[in-house]
């Protein structure tokens, strides 16, 4: 499941792993298998781990850990205060403008939305010959997304809430899109990978950029949709 291959970058207080889509980060009352990504990168390294923070199951890409007590509070600090910047990809419904910000508030239904803001910017567009609904051909967007705040699914529903739904969402996108890439490229997941993350070394106060590397799934679909100098973009 993971490798030492997976780990992006590693010192004495913080290790940045790349999460397959498919595994929780650590066990809640949502996750009932047995190892988490928490578990397994413990145990690949043999030291214990403070998570910092989170990526959905569905979503691959980087994750950051602490190997100790003292980076863990000052990590968790910055994201608190939203030092940390984090650049997510997605493929979605429709043609995306250029770039733009969504300021909508989410929570709880049973509570009071809090502030929620995301940032996107167009890198890409394509359109297959194949209709969907009383559209005769099939339109979507690459996307950078910067969420600023840090709210539970907030790309996801942000990107529902302007009707350009994350494709291969299950619970806010759209079912439609969904099985034309199963039946037309047999991907099934999300197609939400975290990019890229920038933070302050809690030690030396240095800044630190983890890239991730595409995977499998990404590679295939920026080969189809003729977007190889997007990913070269991407890890310049």
């Amino acid at each position: 499941m993971i490798t030492l291959s997976d780990i992006l970058y590693e010192d004495d207080e913080v290790i940045a792993v790349l999460k397959p889509a498919g595994i929780f980060v650590h066990r809640t009352s949502f996750s009932p298998e047995k190892k988490v990504l928490l578990q397994t990168v413990r145990d690949l390294i043999g030291t214990k781990l403070w998570p910092i923070h989170r990526l959905d199951r569905a979503t691959s890409g980087v994750i950051l850990f602490a190997k100790t007590p003292l980076a863990a509070k000052q990590l968790s600090l910055d994201f608190s205060l939203r030092r940390v910047e984090k650049h997510y990809l997605a493929i979605v419904r429709g043609y995306m403008e250029a770039n733009g910000k969504i300021d909508y508030p989410l929570g709880d239904p049973k509570k009071q939305p809090k502030e929620a803001i995301t940032e996107y910017q167009s890198l890409g567009k394509m359109e297959l010959p194949i209709p969907v609904g009383r559209y005769a051909t099939a339109r979507y967007s690459l996307i950078r997304v910067i969420p600023v705040t840090g709210r539970r699914h907030q790309i996801r529903k942000h990107m529902s809430h302007i009707s350009h739904p994350i494709i291969g969402d299950t619970t806010y996108g759209e079912g439609r899109h969904n099985r034309l890439f199963r039946n037309e490229f047999g991907i099934s997941r999300l197609l939400l990978f975290a990019h890229k993350l920038s933070f302050k070394h809690p030690r030396t106060n240095h800044q630190v950029n983890v890239l991730s590397p595409f995977d499998p799934v990404l590679d295939q679909l920026f080969s189809c949709f003729g977007w190889p100098d997007k990913k070269e973009q991407e890890h310049d």
